[in-house]
């Protein structure tokens, strides 16, 4: 490009640049509009093929601008009319979405699948994806009464066709050799303007405007004859850049690409911004995520079609020709026919048998609209406070049988000068959607609602017989309209009737995609001017009849069959949707009875007339001369159309009847088919690729026709409107002629605003679309329209679809109502029930994803459903090659609907995210969409250490370790630390303290079974350890299994182990109800132990021996069982006592969460220690009682239950957990009675309370349950502290009395039992005993954790993991965060694995083979670098430390351990980490009833 090189070397100053530049590019700016070089009048041609790029449209010749000359039009073949031309011949229709071609195409797409062996789901395929963020919304399927959504734009390649003539070829060579983009074959408008001409144009039409803002379809085939466009080399891009920088251009932008100002020069000012830089950026405490970063996005494909014809230019619709007998303002319009033509018939109602219900004459509509309009401004308040004032907004509820009521109500509100704001019907205060309604009144400032008399006594009643206040909507006063409730006016009262001016006449509301309800108001201005243009555009005359079938609340119903038809005095014929659910040939009957000229109504009415015609003779439609179709701009609407004509055209309905229209709420009537008298033209109609469209440019369909889509066109712009085509992101910027974007109109019949929203306001009603240059094309504001589409040869509008309704996945646009098109040509009418198909998209990691959602009928069997999901992918997969992320379906009749029965697409959506869709049939498909998967995570190569650590720190970061209270410098007066062995304890306590009860076991109903003092457990374990010695002929160290319920005999067992030098080791006991999977795992541990005899009661020694047992395992090999309810009456002679406190005092087996069963060994050392940290950390001591609601067969559980009370020499009251299932208050009721301080449960009996005792806390209280003594409740665990259960049940017995701080957690693992245990001290001060701060509760981004990484954030961030301290670090216990890879020391805050060192250690895995590699990396292990000699046990679990600003007793500051999860667990995937426990509350958030266990395969 010549632009492309500085126009000076060196430097050079602002005014020197713009000096320079103007010189240079001043032969290439425009010249004045209207110097056109082509001029001619041929108009011979009788139908022209356009190509525009690879894109073919047929035309009829009235279309076609007059100025195009005859020889640079392309002939047409043959086959190439035909082609474009054909028409469908149809039966029976399923659905208005469905075309014969299209179905045909599905079947071909599903035998092409077919052929190549694919399976019945489709198999991965890599997809573009792109890190896009956009949405779709409100469509409606086939029975509803909205229209659907659509497509947008990107740019695309094409190459020009060889059907034109060699003239038009070398026009478009020399063209392209000067540099020009303009498309290959044009016609334009003579009526065309671009660049500086469209705003001195417009001027004469725009006498009052406001701003909008919406994107218009490009000109597909314009070449500019009436204003010369910039040259632009070849190879340039300007068209996609707001503003072309020329020479340094770049340099000379400030860092925010402000111009620099004045005559500071681009390297001063460089040097300016460097000094302004900070010379580094600020160091982050955490790692922070850049989720965009993490994700693979692809780049766009580059052989993907790019748009490639010339910039559009604004369309203007004919001129507005006001009529001088057009009354000022449709008021006065009405005044006139009420005096004038009082008896004219103005509205017939009809009942749901299709007889004329009532008739409402311009007369009495006068008279009524009137008496309504006295009697809301001067009968609701007092003279001095009117409820209402002239401006006022009132709300309209009327239902959608009763238009009379309505009509004059609508224009009671416009007489007395207040605005109506027409709404829908509640029936329930449940409705879909209603709560934003009410959200709209309440912003409107709403506090009357106009209603009939029947409506307002079926609005839902309150037990009083008032109207309850709906959900989310202001206090209304309900105002009755009828006659006879109404006051009649003085004489000398009469309506102030005005011109039309620029007050707000109505307002309509509009549901977004998100289900958010808007209020776009309509001046009145624009109301008349609306009106005007729709009466030229639709010929109407006065006492023309015409038969509306739509809602006449909004958009074309209103517009029509309300308010044009007024200012006309014409007559229509309203026909109810009741009427049309039990007759839809009601709407035809009625246009042959009363010879009506004009219908209106949906692509949907005409299919079902289809579906019922051939019960129905002497049907004549000569009568139309308009059939207006509301959903026209309905891509698939053409299929209605045709059918319908296909089969009345031989009753008298015209090929030129058939009017598709497009409208919006904010824009009114966009564009509109005119009828025509000449029915050998044909209207225009493009066959499309999807693929193209999907780029978001125009191309015709490839020869096999399988992903195509035929587009009709829906006429011109109105009258007196300017039209153009925008980009539907960012910048609006006029589209090229071959490009998809969103429609933009400039008129002054078009909405204002939305009603109370200045920012939403501003972008779509004051809108100025730019030029390539980025210069507006007009001074006056356009408003969007939402409709996505183009402008075609003639001006034509052709709709592609609606913003709504677009779906943006990987880069690719798509349209919900295309995708619905494709699964209903799927068998539809033998599968899915009325059609109902809601398609939408919800963003997964960044990007859309499809869900679609039907009703399936009720007799359809569960094979029919997978069978026709199936096929329903493949088909989506083959036509649109798109994936579906879900496909779900749901019973008929329980998808949430619209009020005129469609279904309600934001309601549907909300409920799927929510979980709450319930379908009966779902199939997930992420593999086939999901393609922008998160990167392997690469792992850095590891610091070396001399660079990352000096003293205490790791790079930068303080060493992350800490440790619990130095046991020797504790001080303890409790005689037992003198004893080295347990055994020795228990005989001087029964010595010293004889009668002291140690344990107390209570049974389901709360009462005392049995208990023992330490004498009791003394001498029983004294004849338990001469049992073994005599019948079991036991030697020192033998092994013995302990198969007991939780109780007091596991505890006599124990102990009589100890007395008799055996190693014991606890096992749970089959559950009776169980036996074939819970007695292997006993035999298991048995066999694994290598027990030499097992002890056990006499219940479950014969349960060992039953036909059950013998089914599930060889009882034959069980060792010598012994059961201890028959104990010898002799004390043994000599008890027994280790050698050395080193050798192994008991075994503890436990099966973990991943199915690994793992035995450790307990030394008498670690025993000791492990019960003197437990004693003073938790301060028991004999006169303490503690309740223990826990399973004592491992870890800290058995601990606490069978070792701590004989050490400490506290009371332990024993509640076995599954006394519970009997009676779920056992435990707090025990609690409660013994006025017990310190308690020890598990998170399974914790969830058993919460559930089970949830509704029952006020009957507890009655029972004089009470918490409030409890200072601690700690929960025995090896994981992640539970949060989210211990929060609830802090919660749920708050009230009777828990205290919230009282709950706490533990944690433990294989090498070290207990790590941590968080002892409240409620009430006490922070200097007394050895109370610790509160447990701290912190967030971290889950994206970081997967990166092995922690980050903090703030409470209810995206993606913020509560993780809760898991408990105070025992006394005597050191921890460390180590790197589980390379063994060095982590910082703090930073993610690792937790490596302990504590005397209660354990000493190693007991395993039969003694793998001692696997021992000495778990039990002797040490760090790689800095303290080299210390060894640790490293834990399996990841986590971090964090030094906290709490200070503990000793005033140090607090380190609080975080338990992320084991490393066994969790689930490596790209390499990034997931933890079970995640997935698995994700997947429980969707039902209440959901339960699921996440493993890895």
């Amino acid at each position: 490009s010549q632009f492309s090189s500085p126009p000076l070397a060196g430097d050079i100053t602002q005014k020197g640049y713009e000096k320079k530049r103007s010189k240079l590019i001043g032969a290439f700016l425009p010249k004045a509009p209207g110097k056109g070089k082509y001029h001619s009048s041929n108009q011979n041609t009788n139908r022209v093929c356009c190509t525009v790029g690879n894109s073919v449209f047929s035309l009829s010749p009235q279309g076609m601008d007059p100025s195009v000359p005859h020889e640079r039009r392309t002939p047409v073949t043959p086959g190439s009319s035909s082609r474009y031309h054909r028409r469908r011949s149809s039966g029976s229709r399923d659905e208005r979405y469905r075309s014969d071609v299209h179905t045909e195409a599905v079947q071909a797409a599903l035998a092409k699948q077919k052929e190549r062996g694919k399976m019945a789901v489709p198999m991965p395929s890599k997809r573009r994806s792109l890190v896009v963020q956009s949405s779709m919304d409100a469509y409606t399927p086939p029975d509803t009464s909205s229209g659907s959504e659509e497509e947008g734009s990107m740019q695309g390649e094409g190459t020009p066709t060889s059907s034109q003539g060699s003239i038009n070829m070398e026009n478009w060579i020399s063209r392209a050799i000067h540099g020009s983009t303009t498309s290959s074959t044009t016609s334009s408008s003579s009526t065309q303007s671009g660049g500086s001409g469209a705003a001195s144009r417009l001027a004469d039409v725009m006498g009052q405007t406001h701003l909008e803002n919406h994107s218009t379809p490009p000109d597909v085939t314009s070449y500019t004859t009436d204003s010369i466009q910039v040259e632009r080399p070849q190879g340039s891009t300007t068209a996609s850049k707001a503003t072309p920088k020329y020479g340094n251009a770049e340099l000379m932008e400030t860092g925010d690409g402000v111009p620099v100002g004045g005559r500071v020069s681009a390297k001063i000012q460089q040097l300016v911004n460097t000094l302004k830089r900070p010379k580094r950026p600020p160091l982050r405490e955490f790692f922070v995520d850049d989720f965009e970063e993490l994700l693979e996005v692809q780049q766009p494909d580059p052989n993907q079609p790019k748009a490639e014809g010339a910039q559009m230019l604004a369309m203007r619709g004919e001129q507005l020709g006001v009529v001088t007998n057009w009354p000022p303002s449709l008021e006065a319009a009405l005044q006139r026919w009420g005096t004038i033509s009082p008896k004219a018939p103005c509205l017939t109602t009809m009942d749901t048998n299709g007889k004329p219900l009532y008739i409402l004459t311009y007369g009495k509509l006068w008279v009524r609209s009137m008496k309504v309009a006295y009697n809301i401004l001067h009968k609701l308040g007092s003279k001095q406070e009117p409820m209402v004032r002239p401006g006022d907004r009132v709300a309209l509820v009327f239902p959608n049988n009763d238009p009379a009521a309505f009509m004059v109500a609508f224009y009671g509100c416009l007489l007395a000068e207040l605005v109506p704001v027409p709404i829908e019907v509640p029936l329930t205060r449940k409705d879909a959607g209603s709560q934003q309604i009410g959200f709209l009144l309440g912003s409107c400032g709403v506090t009357v609602a106009l209603t009939s008399d029947a409506c307002h006594k079926g609005l839902p009643k309150s037990t009083t017989g008032e109207i309850p206040q709906f959900k989310g909507w202001p206090k209304l006063l309900w105002f009755v309209t009828e006659s006879k409730h109404l006051s009649k006016p003085p004489r000398d009262w009469f309506p102030h009737i005005k011109d039309a001016n620029n007050d707000t006449a109505y307002i309509e509301y509009k549901t977004c995609k998100d289900g958010s309800v808007l209020g776009v108001t309509v001046m009145r201005i624009a109301l008349l001017t609306h009106c005007q243009a729709l009466t030229q555009s639709c010929g109407y005359t006065e006492a023309e009849t015409i038969v509306n079938v739509l809602d006449f609340k909004k958009d074309v119903g209103l517009w029509h069959g309300i308010l044009t038809s007024v200012m006309n005095m014409m007559h229509v014929i309203s026909i109810p949707y009741s009427l049309m659910k039990v007759n839809p040939l009601s709407w035809i009957q009625k246009v042959c009875q009363y010879k009506a000229k004009v219908a209106c109504v949906k692509s949907r009415d005409m299919h079902w007339a289809l579906v019922a015609h051939k019960d129905q003779r002497d049907i004549n439609l000569s009568s139309l001369r308009m059939l207006v179709v509301a959903d026209g701009s309905n891509p698939w609407s053409i299929s209605s159309c045709d059918a319908f004509l296909n089969v009345f055209q031989s009753k008298g309905l015209k090929p030129e009847v058939i009017c598709p229209c497009a409208s919006s709420p904010e824009a009114l009537t966009v564009a509109i088919r005119r009828p025509t008298d000449d029915s050998n033209q044909p209207p225009g109609r493009g066959v499309l690729s999807m693929q193209g469209l999907s780029h978001g440019v125009i191309r015709v369909d490839s020869e096999e026709k399988l992903s195509v889509l035929t587009l009709q066109d829906v006429g011109t712009a109105m009258p007196g409107a300017l039209m153009c085509v925008v980009k539907p992101d960012g910048v609006p910027q006029l589209c090229k002629t071959d490009e998809i974007g969103e429609l933009c109109v400039c008129s002054v019949a078009t909405g204002t605003s939305y009603y109370g929203l200045s920012g939403m306001t501003k972008n779509t009603f004051e809108v100025f679309p730019m030029n390539s240059v980025g210069a507006p094309i007009s001074e006056y504001p356009f408003t969007r329209t939402g409709l996505l589409g183009f402008v075609g040869p003639g001006g034509l509008c052709f709709i592609a679809g609606k913003m709504d309704g677009l779906m943006v996945v990987g880069g690719r646009r798509h349209n919900a109502d295309d995708i619905v098109a494709t699964a209903l040509a799927v068998e539809p009418m033998k599968f899915v029930y009325r059609g109902r198909i809601a398609v939408f998209s919800i963003t997964v990691l960044h990007d859309e994803r499809i869900v679609v959602v039907a009703e399936q009928r009720p007799d359809s069997t569960e094979e029919d459903s997978f069978q026709w999901m199936s096929r329903v992918l493949q088909a989506i997969d083959g036509i649109h090659q798109v994936g579906v992320y879900c496909l779900a379906l749901v019973p008929s009749n329980t998808l949430p609907k619209t009020p005129l029965g469609g279904i309600h697409l934001s309601e549907t959506k909300q409920l799927f995210l929510e979980g709450s869709l319930h379908p009966c049939n779902v199939l997930m498909c992420p593999h086939t969409c999901v393609t922008n998967l998160p990167k392997p995570r690469q792992k850095q190569p590891e610091i070396g250490p001399a660079s990352v650590m000096v003293g205490n720190l790791v790079s930068g970061k303080r060493i992350a370790q800490a440790s619990g209270r130095d046991l020797g410098q504790m001080e303890d007066n409790d005689q037992a630390r003198k004893f080295l062995f347990l055994s020795e304890v228990l005989q001087w306590r029964a010595q010293t303290t004889p009668d002291h009860v140690l344990y107390t076991l209570l049974n389901s109903r709360g009462t005392i079974a049995s208990s023992l003092s330490c004498v009791q457990l003394h001498k029983r374990a004294e004849k338990i350890a001469t049992m073994l010695a005599e019948r079991g002929h036991l030697q020192d160290g033998d092994h013995v299994a302990l198969v007991y319920p939780p109780g007091i005999d596991l505890i006599a067992a124990f102990y009589g182990c100890l007395y008799a030098g055996c190693v014991p080791i606890t096992v749970r006991p089959p559950h009776p109800q169980n036996i074939a999977t819970t007695l292997p795992t006993v035999k298991m541990i048995v066999e694994v132990s290598r027990s030499a005899c097992m002890m056990t009661t006499a219940v479950i020694c014969k349960l060992l021996r039953s036909k059950e047992a013998s089914a599930a395992v060889d009882v034959r090999t069980w060792p010598p069982v012994l059961d201890t309810d028959d104990l010898p009456k002799k004390k043994p002679p000599l008890l027994y006592k280790p050698s050395n406190p080193d050798t192994l005092a008991y075994l503890d087996f436990s099966v973990s969460t991943t199915g690994m069963l793992a035995g450790v060994k307990m030394s008498h050392t670690a025993t000791s220690a492990f019960c003197r940290s437990i004693k003073l950390q938790c301060e028991l001591y004999p006169s303490r009682e503690v309740a223990i609601c826990l399973d004592p067969y491992c870890g800290l559980g058995f601990v606490i239950w069978c070792l701590c009370s004989v050490y400490s020499g506290h009371q332990s009251i024993l509640i076995p957990p599954s006394e519970l299932e009997v009676n779920p208050a056992l435990w707090l009721l025990a609690v409660s009675q013994y006025k017990v301080r310190d308690t020890f449960c598990s998170y399974s009996v914790m969830e058993l309370c919460t559930k089970g005792l949830g509704l029952q806390t006020e009957s507890l209280k009655s029972r004089g349950l009470d918490l409030s003594r409890v200072r601690t409740c700690v929960v025995v665990a090896e994981e992640r502290p539970r949060i989210a259960l211990t929060q609830s049940f802090s919660k749920l017995f708050k009230d009777l009395g828990l205290h919230p701080r009282a709950v706490s957690t533990s944690f433990g693992c294989r090498v070290n039992l207990a790590i941590c245990l968080q002892p409240h001290r409620l009430g006490k001060l922070a200097d007394q005993g050895t109370s610790g701060p509160d447990p701290t509760t912190v967030y971290v981004d889950m994206r970081a954790l997967r990166h092995d990484r922690v980050r903090l954030v703030e409470r209810g961030s995206p993606h913020s993991l509560p993780l809760m301290e898991s408990g105070k670090i025992l006394p005597g216990v050191r921890i460390i965060i180590a790197n589980p890879e390379t063994k060095g020391p982590l910082g703090d805050s930073h993610l690792g694995e937790i490596w302990v060192c504590s005397g209660h250690n354990a000493s190693g895995y007991f395993t039969v083979y003694g793998d001692e590699a696997l021992q000495s990396d778990h039990f002797n292990s040490r760090l790689s670098f800095g303290d080299t000699q210390t060894i640790w046990a490293r834990t399996g679990y990841l986590g971090f430390l964090r030094r906290t600003e709490l200070t503990d007793a000793s005033g140090e500051r607090h380190d609080a351990l975080y338990v992320v999860g084991a490393l066994d667990e969790a689930m490596e995937l790209r390499g990034m980490r997931y933890h079970p426990i995640d997935i698995e509350t994700s997947v429980i958030r969707t039902h209440k009833n959901l339960k699921i266990i996440v493993q890895e395969e």
